[in-house]
């Protein structure tokens, strides 16, 4: 099958499409041809789709994406930049969740928008382990909190061993300082051999963060859980990832307690111009 067909009834032959293709993998002669592949260039493909999405015409069409599988763009649904910068500046990180847990549809749909956040060389290799029972949330908060016990008696750094006493105190007193209580926690994690996978999925989970925002539900990075989660054996086991994975990001999830009514102050942009 070739890797993509123009339509040449379509085809204004303006050359867009090889103007925008990543891989310079789509040749135009003249202004009088139509855009054909280079030779050799199914190799360089990276499957982004972008010839198909610049196209204003619906003209050209890859083998692996076929027009009906890519929805047109509604400029109705675009929002103007004051908003998209007031959701960005009016996000927190949520530390208080209400007992209640999101539907699976809802979690569904977060992954789902968050797929299409970008990766390196457009690999898409961001795999996601959603626990969705508040109780095995809850067990893997506490295998943080043992991981900390261990290792308290050999921290040096007086900080991090302050820091890690409140935790574990906390969760004496029968306070959750780790996942805070939320019902849900997303995991993202990728083979480790790819060139920028931390990178992919820090983007993938910002990606859903926001659009958790926009829905009403509230996230917080779950770093205690991040840090631990490839050196303690019971979350190694709990998580049970592919061989070859590494957890390189999690939230927690769930409906905020508290509605956030101000937008806070923060530091000013540490920025070296050249």
């Amino acid at each position: 099958m070739l890797l993509f067909n123009i339509d040449q009834k379509k085809c204004k032959k303006d050359g867009i499409c090889v103007a925008e293709c990543p891989s310079q993998i789509i040749v135009q002669v003249d202004k009088n041809s139509f855009p054909s592949l280079l030779e050799g260039g199914e190799e360089f493909c990276i499957n982004c789709g972008h010839c198909v999405a610049v196209c204003p015409h619906g003209a050209l069409t890859l083998s692996t994406m076929p027009l009906a599988a890519c929805p047109p763009v509604q400029e109705n649904l675009l929002i103007d930049a004051d908003t998209v910068k007031h959701l960005l500046r009016s996000r927190r990180s949520i530390r208080q969740y209400k007992g209640k847990v999101v539907p699976h549809k809802i979690l569904e749909d977060l992954i789902d928008t968050a797929r299409y956040a970008p990766t390196g060389s457009n690999k898409q290799q961001v795999f996601w382990t959603v626990f969705q029972n508040p109780d095995d949330v809850h067990k893997l908060a506490e295998m943080v909190v043992d991981f900390m016990k261990i290792i308290l008696p050999v921290t040096k750094d007086k900080e991090t061993a302050r820091r890690f006493r409140r935790i574990v105190d906390a969760w004496g007193n029968g306070r959750d300082r780790v996942m805070r209580g939320a019902p849900h926690l997303i995991v993202v994690h990728s083979p480790s051999g790819l060139s920028f996978p931390a990178a992919d999925c820090a983007i993938a989970l910002t990606y859903l963060e926001l659009y958790a925002h926009a829905k009403g539900l509230g996230t917080c990075w779950a770093g205690y859980f991040t840090a631990v989660a490839g050196l303690h054996e019971p979350i190694i086991e709990a998580l049970n990832l592919p061989a070859g994975h590494n957890c390189f990001g999690a939230v927690m999830l769930g409906y905020p307690q508290h509605s956030y009514h101000r937008i806070p102050k923060r530091n000013q942009p540490l920025i070296t111009w050249r």
